[in-house]
């Protein structure tokens, strides 16, 4: 039986990475594999952060790992020279080491050490390339470099004219605030929203556009999600039923992944993927179906609110309760709680507007800077916040 190999440390890691993808080696596993299933001729074998529930481990051929890569070259101008922040253990590290495989090679940030404006400065100015330059980020460390440059923090405009000076910033692994990203634009970074997943080979839609060769459609009856395209992972190693259930093949022999998410595409051209959230986060308060995310996106543009996370919490009168846990960002008014409220209440309704807040010194995460949903419910359970 065919066995992945599991490298030692990063250098190790890219060499790996890059013989699995010519052929020349045999598959690539982060972290040990626990499904005692050959993984045939897949390229990489990556574990999800299991935000379904339990963690599957995910195979990903050469072939979609390439197309993929070619995809992202394309929509951003050229292969570049790319920086590694994440970790490499996850879906969107392991592309960056991939993405730099058929670019101009990758500088990785020193392991271990936490991320910080000057760092990533740092990290910048060791990436010397006369080509292009790419990051890929998550919104927590973009959250970072422009809270640092705008509070006047040591090293802060340095890591902020550091971003600035790359062609391209990948945003993934979580939603990203629009206020955020409407900070991060106007000071000149060049930010690319992306969603996908490791069934997908991470980001396959592009500010809300699909990479060349890749579909998406809302699934009649729930407005879930759907992806097809080369980039589509052969499945989940060692569970035929998960796969069978996630991955479908229509009459004309397209192959679809279904995600979890819910979703709308807009009438434009392109046509344009607005994702609303998880199907199975939806909060019914009082009757009323109410999406965290628009509501986290209206938090966030919140005066004093760094990071944002809501939640449904048991209710005996309204059946669930809508409850924002917020990290705060410089001086927060006094009246934070009511001015959320009063924001969301005139932007989404007042069902949505949240009946507390818990504030947080930080939100608990899991994987590559995602925020830990179920951990954050937890945390609001039996907090009267304000």
């Amino acid at each position: 039986m065919t066995r992945a190999v599991v490298p030692a440390d990063l250098a190790e890691l890219v060499r790996a990475v890059g013989a699995a993808l010519d052929g020349d080696g045999p598959p690539v596993a982060p972290v040990p594999v626990l499904a005692d299933a050959d993984p045939g001729d897949a390229a990489l074998v990556l574990r999800t952060s299991g935000s379904t529930g339990s963690a599957r481990e995910v195979a990903l051929s050469a072939s979609a790992l390439r197309a993929s890569g070619e995809a992202t070259h394309s929509r951003l101008g050229g292969p570049g020279h790319w920086l590694l922040t994440l970790p490499a253990t996850h879906v969107a590290g392991v592309q960056v080491v991939a993405r730099a495989h058929a670019g101009h090679g990758l500088t990785a940030a020193p392991a271990g050490e936490p991320f910080t404006a000057d760092g990533f400065a740092a990290l910048v100015r060791r990436a010397q390339h006369d080509g292009r330059r790419y990051a890929s980020l998550v919104p927590t460390q973009l959250h970072r470099l422009v809270v640092a440059a705008e509070s006047g923090a040591d090293g802060g405009a340095r890591g902020l004219d550091a971003l600035c000076s790359l062609d391209a910033v990948l945003l993934g692994g979580a939603t990203t605030p629009t206020a955020l990203l409407h900070r991060a634009r106007a000071a000149g970074a060049r930010v690319v929203t992306t969603y996908g997943m490791t069934e997908t080979c991470g980001g396959c839609v592009y500010d809300g556009v699909p990479l060349p060769g890749v579909r998406v459609r809302l699934a009649r009856g729930s407005g879930v999600v759907e992806l097809s395209g080369p980039v589509l992972a052969e499945g989940y190693l060692g569970d035929d039923a998960a796969t069978a259930a996630a991955f479908r093949t229509d009459a004309d022999g397209s192959r679809w992944f279904g995600t979890s998410d819910l979703g709308r595409i807009t009438d434009d051209d392109p046509p344009r993927l607005t994702v609303l959230g998880r199907a199975d986060d939806v909060v019914v308060t009082g009757g009323v179906n109410v999406a965290p995310a628009a509501v986290e996106d209206v938090v966030a543009g919140v005066e004093g609110v760094g990071e944002v996370c809501v939640v449904g919490v048991p209710d005996p009168e309204w059946g669930q309760a809508v409850v924002a846990v917020v990290t705060l960002q410089g001086q927060a008014s006094s009246e934070l709680s009511g001015a959320i409220r009063r924001r969301v209440a005139d932007r989404l309704g007042r069902a949505a507007a949240p009946r507390r807040v818990l504030v947080v010194t930080d939100l608990p995460r899991r994987g590559p800077g995602k925020v830990d949903r179920a951990a954050v419910a937890r945390l609001a359970v039996g907090h009267d916040g304000a």
